[in-house]
């Protein structure tokens, strides 16, 4: 039955759609929806369904899709019968995610949370079971997923405290949600005891998929054309930064003139502003945006483009991951791991603190303090700390099989 607060919201999303349209026109003109794709988000799918039974999974953003990676495997595994749709709402995930999917899975936006569009979404895909990332739900999508009897399932979910009191505020609507899950799983202690007090009924912890997703991928013939033209340079990365990462990281090449910095921000249109504070630190720079290459003379690459990390990653020995000085709350250090980079990071890493913990506490990462960069970019025995990182990652391969298992057995046999 649904809730009254459901039932308000449900009545309240009708109103959206004289402005749906019009509201993606605007952020597709701004640059901001996929020019190609951006209907999918009124339910208007680009790819057909395949044959068979369907596992849907959603995540918001490019990191939490990209963590899914590891889990659909190990189900694909499990279930060699199944095939794997994945959603998400920022459109930067697109071009990433298409160069790294798994077999057997296509991706498309998510429809905007409305009856008319996710009607649409649902009679095209019907999915035999839905899985929701992290603790970004939607009222309409899982209501009508739960009312079409399909199973839900959320994993990975983390849940700060200060989150928890926000969300409490809305008791009302979540409760009704989160009892609708079959099976609910938390990436630590804190966040299971949150969703259960805002009234998910049991909560398993599982920890965060994120050190189970494949490495990323790169374009290999570009990969050995850059293997050329750096050859006997030693390089290292600036990877997802923000502001104070990157003074960080410009204080520490400016110390550093034997190595060479691949800075990666977070957002790479922020590439001009960028490449003002390296022209005004005295660092000839090249801009990947441009198709510079750099030469002898240029000591960093601003690699202000999208969806390259796994190209990066393989041309370094040591990553600087970004968020750490930013209170950002850090970023994945489990990407560069997974291709034996050693991990450096600053201070704020509370987004990913048990990963740093596990990580920190191994010697297979380095936190290092504002100011210490290029003291510890020397000092460092990379090799040594990649190959702990990489012996870390391989004990942790076999955590995820339960969680896998039991989300297998939610998955009906094909009639």
């Amino acid at each position: 039955m649904r809730s009254p607060w459901l039932t308000a919201y449900w009545l309240l999303s009708w109103l959206l759609l004289p402005w749906a349209t019009p509201l993606l026109r605007r952020r597709l003109a701004r640059g901001k929806e996929h020019p190609r794709r951006w209907r999918e988000k009124l339910g208007q799918a680009t790819f057909t369904r395949p044959e068979g039974l369907l596992v849907w999974c959603h995540a918001v953003g490019l990191g939490e899709v990209l963590a899914l990676r590891g889990l659909i495997a190990e189900l694909s595994r499990l279930r060699p019968d199944v095939q794997f749709l994945v959603t998400s709402t920022a459109s930067s995930s697109a071009k990433v995610l298409a160069a790294n999917l798994p077999p057997r899975t296509q991706h498309q936006f998510l429809p905007l949370d409305a009856p008319p569009y996710l009607r649409r979404f649902f009679e095209h895909w019907r999915p035999a079971l839905s899985i929701w990332a992290e603790q970004d739900l939607w009222p309409g999508a899982v209501a009508a997923a739960a009312g079409l009897g399909i199973p839900l399932a959320m994993v990975n979910a983390r849940l700060s405290r200060s989150s928890h009191l926000r969300r409490n505020r809305l008791r009302c609507l979540y409760a009704p949600l989160l009892q609708r899950f079959a099976l609910v799983s938390a990436q630590d202690t804190t966040s299971a005891a949150c969703l259960h007090d805002l009234g998910a009924p049991a909560v398993r912890v599982d920890g965060s998929l994120k050190p189970f997703a494949p490495a990323l991928k790169a374009d290999l013939a570009e990969l050995s054309r850059l293997q050329v033209q750096l050859a006997g340079r030693r390089i290292w990365v600036a990877a997802s930064t923000h502001p104070a990462d990157e003074a960080e990281a410009i204080a520490a090449q400016r110390q550093s003139p034997g190595w060479l910095l691949i800075l990666v921000p977070r957002d790479p249109s922020r590439g001009d502003a960028i490449a003002a504070e390296l022209a005004a630190a005295g660092l000839p720079a090249a801009r990947r945006s441009r198709g510079e290459l750099p030469g002898p003379v240029q000591t960093v690459w601003l690699a202000d483009s999208y969806g390259e990390l796994g190209l990066w990653f393989r041309l370094a020995s040591v990553a600087l991951v970004g968020g750490g000085f930013d209170r950002i709350g850090g970023h994945n250090p489990w990407e560069p791991v997974a291709l034996g980079v050693a991990v450096l990071h600053g201070p704020d890493v509370a987004n990913f603190s048990a990963d740093y913990a596990m990580l920190d506490g191994a010697a297979a990462a380095s936190c290092v303090s504002p100011g210490a960069l290029a003291e510890t970019l020397w000092s460092l025995d990379a090799a040594a700390q990649a190959k702990r990182a990489t012996d870390l990652l391989a004990e942790l391969q076999g955590r995820i099989r339960p969680l896998a298992h039991d989300l297998a057995e939610l998955i009906p046999e094909a009639p």
